[in-house]
């Protein structure tokens, strides 16, 4: 996006809403997601990197909400997006009642290699998932990078079982993917590349190396919309679409770049508001017959008042906002 298309920073600071939503469930270390909210002329849209992220790989984020919220977007091929389930790293016991959360969904992605935890821990988990699906259910895992290339081909091997439908960034760095690719090759589990496409300085490197199957994008991470088409075309491989925890504005976002791909061969990451106890709208995008629609989400003015973030945090997302703008 060229500079001169930005708004102004007090444009920005006029409507900005910073919330604080509690989850059903902890994920990734959180018991509550923060996100701060703006509104522009083409509607509402979000700004929410992990609170851990630094200003320069925040800035991306900023730029995908400025170009969703200021911009009109690509046009959509589709008007429904099927999605995923997500099931964090809880008990087994816990399984069923994450997937009653997603309405219809055929497929479930499961997070596996989480500190603390062991892998035996990751096969009762997958176990569960596979129990509650059948064999018609799609069941794909998510490590984060959490595994070593020895940890990562020794869970394949106890996790092969359950008919994986693909492997979602096992090991963190390119080289190991590529190795662990080879390694697994007679065993027909694809591997995803998602940290090595949103965090990477070259989201590109990851196919470059053949160290992945399909690549996993997310709107907001790789700077919008039209950013993220251009990825998966310079690309050349299939891809996913997931969100970031998102509140249902912020899906809105990550739902208009799956409606815009020419090709949707995977359920996306997409149905995230089902793990929060509270959003921002009435009406938020959760899973109905495992799909959602492609829409913008208007939020509610009482939701954000009563979700709104403590004044300390407010000043701590809206000092967040100037420095990132500061880097567009």
């Amino acid at each position: 996006m060229d500079a001169v298309s930005f708004p102004a920073l007090s444009d920005l600071r006029a409507t900005a809403r910073v919330v604080s939503l509690p989850l059903v469930t902890r994920f990734r270390g959180i018991d509550a997601r923060e996100a701060l909210l703006l509104e522009g002329p083409q509607g509402w849209t979000e700004f929410s990197p992990f609170v851990e992220y630094d200003d320069a790989e925040a800035a991306a984020w900023l730029t995908a909400a400025i170009d969703f919220g200021w911009h009109p977007q690509p046009a959509p091929v589709r008007d429904a997006v099927a999605v995923n389930a997500t099931v964090p790293a809880v008990a087994p016991a816990f399984v069923p009642a994450v997937l009653a959360r997603f309405d219809g969904c055929r497929t479930a992605k499961v997070k596996v290699a989480e500190r603390g935890q062991t892998l035996a821990d990751d096969v009762a988990r997958v176990r569960a998932v596979r129990q509650q699906l059948g064999a018609e259910g799609r069941v794909r895992l998510d490590a984060n990078g959490g595994w070593n290339l020895d940890e990562a081909e020794h869970a394949v091997h106890a996790l092969s079982e359950f008919d994986l439908e693909y492997l979602e960034q096992p090991c963190a760095s390119i080289d190991e993917l590529a190795e662990l690719r080879e390694r697994i090759a007679d065993w027909d589990i694809p591997i995803a590349a998602d940290e090595s496409v949103r965090k990477a300085s070259d989201p590109l490197a990851v196919a470059r190396a053949g160290a992945a199957d399909l690549i996993v994008v997310k709107a907001q991470p790789l700077g919008g919309v039209r950013r993220a088409l251009e990825i998966v075309a310079d690309a050349g491989l299939p891809a996913v679409v997931s969100s970031a925890l998102d509140t249902s504005v912020g899906i809105a976002m990550g739902v208009a770049l799956a409606a815009a791909l020419p090709d949707l061969d995977y359920d996306c990451g997409l149905g995230t508001a089902s793990l929060l106890a509270a959003d921002v709208t009435t009406t938020p995008l959760h899973p109905e017959n495992g799909a959602l629609p492609v829409r913008r989400v208007e939020p509610d003015a009482t939701l954000l008042e009563a979700h709104a973030a403590s004044p300390e945090r407010r000043d701590w997302w809206l000092a967040r906002l100037e420095r990132c703008y500061a880097l567009l």
